[in-house]
């Protein structure tokens, strides 16, 4: 959104098309519903600009919650925020150090400071981008201890603050040749650079929010280092720095679930191995946040399960084990991974559903699906990977 753009949204006009359109069926026919909008006499550009705000706010839901409705959205700033649940532990962070005064540095549509100023911590939050900074204001406009500003983050005079929150940008806007949004995994290419985000964070308690591809030895060995997943959907690598660290914490892996929270944690930054042994008669996938951080070795040593092949991060063992870390599977067959015997087998069990999943084979299970070509009335899952370091393919059940 241009800035163009969002003056014609903040308009009387812009808003009381906003709210009408607000209340069309998300599945109604989005070319009958422009005509309709442009026979009555608004502006082209004005129908695609609060179409698209529709939009984003029916997807921002998943976010933000009936929030949504009463936000502005871009899509970089969408894709970018904070989800509200993970937001709220970075507040309470703060909240529970008796940090009261903060910073959110690079502050995007709103998001953190939203979960900031929900716990009463007074926020200043400053956003380089002019129309991000507006939208960032129209968002945060009740809050009484909120003040958004216009500005380059490096810049700032921190002293005032108690602590700082810094999301650094981790994508560039477009890609020329996709016009798709892509992910920087590269430290160097952040914005703000990752040279002024640790000098920040090592003047005052800070929290940084990036992305969980991050690579572990560019994660500082003065940062409580936190994985988070959203019910199976890994969201962010946080890192917590001063006050903000837990004592004898480097690693933790933390899951949102609809009934709780659920934690692993470890005082050390080298990873524990998992133990191997023989495939046994269950398999257990573990959840990504857990992966990630590196702590599937102090989850197998808890459960009492094995590893089966070396860096394959599924999980074993011959008695089942409940988890909210793990999906599990029991193993029917284990086949020798060649195509031609495996299309005779689903052929032979007369299987025409087929969800295929993979880790440490390289296949794509999309094609490897055409090339099966099931047919039939019943279905199977499949798990095509490696077993004593041979590729397999595992017919399991769910658990």
């Amino acid at each position: 959104m241009d800035r163009t753009g969002f003056l014609s949204l903040i308009s009387p006009e812009g808003q009381a098309l906003l709210a009408e359109v607000g209340e069309i069926d998300s599945k109604a026919d989005m070319v009958k519903v422009v005509s309709k909008l442009r026979g009555k006499g608004h502006p082209a550009e004005l129908v695609a600009t609060v179409l698209t705000q529709v939009k984003l706010r029916r997807r921002a839901k998943a976010k933000f919650g009936e929030f949504a409705e009463r936000m502005f959205f871009t899509e970089e700033g969408l894709e970018q925020a904070s989800r509200l649940k993970v937001a709220a532990i970075h507040a309470g962070r703060f909240r529970s150090n008796g940090i009261t005064k903060i910073a959110d540095l690079g502050c995007g549509i709103g998001a953190e400071t939203l979960a900031f100023a929900s716990l009463d911590i007074d926020v200043t939050a400053i956003e380089l981008d002019e129309v991000t900074a507006a939208i960032a204001t129209y968002n945060l406009a009740g809050f009484d201890n909120v003040t958004v500003e216009q500005g380059d983050v490096t810049k700032v005079n921190l002293d005032k603050f108690e602590g700082l929150f810094l999301d650094p940008a981790r994508r560039d806007l477009k890609d020329s040749k996709t016009n798709i949004n892509k992910r920087k995994y590269d430290i160097n290419d952040f914005s703000p650079s990752f040279d002024f985000v640790l000098e920040a964070a090592r003047a005052k308690p800070t929290i940084v929010k990036l992305g969980p591809g991050m690579d572990h030895k560019d994660i500082p060995d003065d940062a409580e280092a936190v994985w988070v997943s959203d019910h199976g959907d890994l969201v962010e690598l946080t890192l917590y720095f001063g006050s903000l660290r837990r004592e004898n914490i480097k690693r933790a892996a933390l899951l949102l679930t609809p009934t709780g929270t659920h934690e692993i944690t470890s005082e050390n930054i080298e990873r524990l191995d998992a133990p191997i042994g023989d495939l046994g008669k269950y398999l257990y996938e573990p959840d990504a946040a857990v992966i990630r951080s590196h702590l599937v070795g102090d989850l197998a040593e808890q459960l009492g399960l094995n590893i089966f092949s070396n860096e394959i991060a599924y999980l074993s063992g011959d008695k089942e084990v409940s988890s909210p870390w793990l999906k599990g599977y029991e193993v029917l067959e284990n086949l020798v991974f060649d195509r031609k015997k495996l299309k005779a087998y689903l052929r032979e069990k007369n299987i025409g559903t087929l969800e295929i999943k993979k880790r440490g084979a390289d296949i794509t299970p999309e094609q490897l699906r055409r090339e099966l070509d099931p047919r039939g009335s019943e279905s199977a899952t499949l798990i095509v990977t490696r077993v004593d370091g041979a590729h397999r393919v595992l017919v399991v059940k769910p658990l």
